[in-house]
């Protein structure tokens, strides 16, 4: 008797969602009794787990195959080859070909290399990749970029992911069609640095025009973007959060900081001031709109000064979802040679507070909605988000997929409580 592949998925949500286009791939090629782990090197630590789980993935399956991919196999495949417990190691590139599974599978695996890693500066196109609602038919993920052409001082993920390349515009949206066919209510852009797709593409399109595209072009219900750089929104963007109900008000964006000087630190292209007026003017353009954010706490020289722009920079952008990163040391960039490094005790009290800071203002968003009416997407029978990306739970069972009118009633800490049916 055989097993499915086991996959662990470690890092980003784009590497969640090509984990799910593996899935298939290995199924199609009749890849059995495999483990796979799709590693991130966003961090030293994040290495490091790794690796941990590579040796526990060992343990407890002394005979199966373990094969290894993503960025951190992406940026030193040899070290990872070079542990006893791994079988193979495969590259970003190679992990999304359906070639790659097929000679994983047993009857090919004796002539197959056991690194399959090409330099990922040399891919110029990236594949399009429909990613499936991760076991429900809520959304669907649609990968139209991959990789990066900056070089944030902090960050290692364009070494594991490449410059940036796009899927052109006419791929996407006969996949969007697909899609729709297929019953799906939702789907979501996803990429690496998303505001950059298309300026590798002829005539050097904007995310914007992609989007208004989509919307023109499609039937589907509700159209999500993962996150952006907020600098790089262009007046098309802009022009759909304003004028398309269909475009979700919901905007996740790469902020890293509330510091001008630590942000130029970063090499970032931004200042605080700029995401203050971005934030801004998409609200005067969609009203309700809510934003979410990546910020680092304790990249070096960090003063208490410095972090107290980044704590102040939740209520001057009213950010509501906060993913915190505490700062860690990346060998390979730029930032991990700063010197005068803030000590690890206060890394950590730092992103404790920004955490506080954050929970505090989802608090104050699930307050906001109390009596309000929402258009909600069930994710489960009893959970579904709003169109601004607030759960919503249920106490009866609901048709999971689908959209429905909602009124919310009460609040958890985290989450908003609704009665369907009634808008």
């Amino acid at each position: 008797m055989t097993d499915a592949p086991k996959f662990t998925t470690l890092g980003c949500r784009l590497n969640a969602y090509e984990t799910e286009a593996m899935k298939r791939l290995a199924t199609e090629a009749g890849l059995t009794d495999a483990m796979i782990v799709n590693t991130c090197a966003v961090t030293s630590e994040a290495v490091a787990k790794a690796r941990k789980e590579i040796r526990r993935l060992r343990r407890d399956n002394p005979d199966a195959p373990l094969i290894v991919t993503g960025c951190a196999a992406q940026i030193d495949p040899d070290s990872f080859a070079a542990m006893d417990e791994v079988s193979h190691v495969i590259g970003n590139t190679e992990k999304l070909d359906p070639q790659t599974w097929t000679r994983l599978t047993p009857n090919f695996i004796g002539d197959t290399e056991r690194v399959m890693v090409n330099d990922i500066m040399s891919v110029q196109e990236t594949a399009a990749h429909l990613i499936d609602g991760f076991g429900t038919r809520s959304r669907a993920y649609v990968q139209v970029q991959n990789g990066c052409d900056h070089r944030c001082t902090f960050c290692i993920i364009p070494y594991g992911r490449g410059n940036s390349r796009s899927v052109p515009a006419g791929v996407v949206i006969d996949q969007i069609k697909r899609l729709v066919q297929e019953g799906y209510n939702e789907v979501v852009l996803t990429g690496v640095d998303l505001t950059s797709w298309g300026a590798d593409l002829p005539g050097e399109p904007r995310l914007g025009d992609l989007v208004m595209r989509i919307l023109k072009l499609t039937d589907v219900p509700r159209l999500r973007i993962s996150s952006i750089d907020s600098i790089e929104a262009d007046d098309n963007l802009m022009q759909a959060i304003a004028t398309e109900p269909r475009l979700m008000p919901h905007l996740h964006l790469s902020l890293q900081h509330g510091s001008d000087l630590i942000l130029k630190r970063m090499k970032r292209r931004h200042l605080r001031d700029d995401a203050i007026a971005f934030t801004e003017e998409a609200r005067k353009l969609r009203p309700g709109i809510t934003f979410g954010a990546d910020i680092i706490a304790g990249f070096p020289t960090e003063t208490e000064e410095h972090f107290a722009d980044s704590l102040s920079l939740v209520e001057a952008c009213n950010l509501t979802w906060l993913h915190v990163f505490p700062y860690s040391a990346r060998p390979g960039t730029p930032a991990a040679k700063i010197p005068n490094r803030v000590d690890g005790p206060t890394i950590k009290e730092r992103a404790a507070r920004l955490r506080a800071e954050g929970a505090r203002a989802v608090t104050r968003h699930l307050a906001s909605q109390q009596g309000a009416a929402h258009r909600v997407l069930m994710e489960s029978p009893e959970l579904g988000r709003t169109e601004q990306f607030t759960e919503v739970l249920f106490d009866a069972p609901q048709d999971v997929g689908q959209i429905i009118s909602a009124t919310i009633h009460g609040q958890t800490d985290t989450q908003l409580l609704g009665t369907a049916g009634s808008t």
